[in-house]
């Protein structure tokens, strides 16, 4: 484990041994045999960034993805962690969202302007306005503390199983469709594009992969647990609000509204369907 950067552990909602003591006897997700807490795995190639000023969480967190084979760098200053993550190159960061220097919002915001790796945001705070900020400069995912550190490793696992950018996306065979066209909006599924009206529109990895899994299927109505399923994975353990959340910043940079929904359909009681541009 490569320890880059830190600063003295802060004590926030209690002391950090309470949470930990809270963390460790979570039930959520039961140990499969042999892992992670007592097996070692190969190494997989694979790097992991932890950013958080915790000392003693940040190793536990550490502990636990090097246990699953990850090369891990841990630094706990906001301004150290942008520019060592342009040097580590990491596939997965895990970001508190309170840091010194920068907080974890800016910091996701500045590895979005050259890194795809998955973000899950760490956050000690419960108000659903850190959430709404955090998923909205491209965090993939959050948890609140205090988690079971097995349940961020199975998230963690299930991003993995995700397609990086510039690959297929969920449920669409590679090469084999053309750039689908509603209205003003066009999405080149394999070369992970979108355009409205000619203008090329950022999406993130997660938002892409949503508007490219409702318009597998344009006339198909999908449930928030079905979106889960076709871009998370089957086994993703969230809360549903997630894809309501991506869905609302999708609408935002595509220049729709649920209330007319050219582009992505709200259908009450139900889910989201593709709209047809009009």
């Amino acid at each position: 484990m490569k320890i880059c950067s830190r600063s003295p552990s802060r004590r926030r909602d209690g002391t950090v041994l309470a949470m930990m003591d809270a963390m460790t006897s979570s039930a959520r997700i039961p140990a499969p045999i042999g892992d992670p807490a007592t097996a070692q795995r190969p190494p997989t190639d694979l790097r992991a960034m932890i950013i958080e000023d915790e000392t003693p969480l940040a190793d536990l967190v550490g502990s636990y993805l090097e246990r699953d084979g990850f090369e891990v760098t841990i630094t706990a200053d906001g301004v150290d962690a942008v520019a060592l993550a342009r040097q580590v190159d990491p596939d997965v960061v895990v970001l508190d969202l309170g840091l010194p220097g920068l907080d974890g919002v800016e910091v996701c915001r500045q590895l979005r302007t050259f890194s795809d790796a998955y973000v899950v945001m760490l956050t000690a705070r419960t108000e659903e306005i850190d959430t709404l900020i955090g998923l909205s400069v491209g965090a993939d995912d959050y948890m609140s503390k205090p988690f079971s550190p097995r349940e961020l490793m199975a998230r963690v696992q299930a991003m993995l199983r995700r397609p990086r950018p510039r690959t297929t996306a969920p449920g669409w065979p590679a090469g084999a469709l053309p750039t689908r066209t509603f209205g003003d909006l066009s999405l080149d599924v394999d070369g992970r594009e979108v355009a409205v009206g000619g203008t090329p529109v950022a999406l993130t990895r997660t938002e892409f992969d949503i508007l490219a899994a409702l318009a597998r299927d344009p006339g198909v109505v999908l449930t928030r647990a079905q979106l889960i399923d076709a871009v998370w994975g089957p086994n993703w353990i969230s809360d549903e609000h997630l894809v309501a959340v991506h869905i609302g910043h999708l609408r935002r940079k595509l220049g729709d509204d649920a209330t007319r929904g050219r582009y992505v359909r709200t259908v009450r009681g139900v889910g989201y369907r593709m709209g047809t541009g009009t």
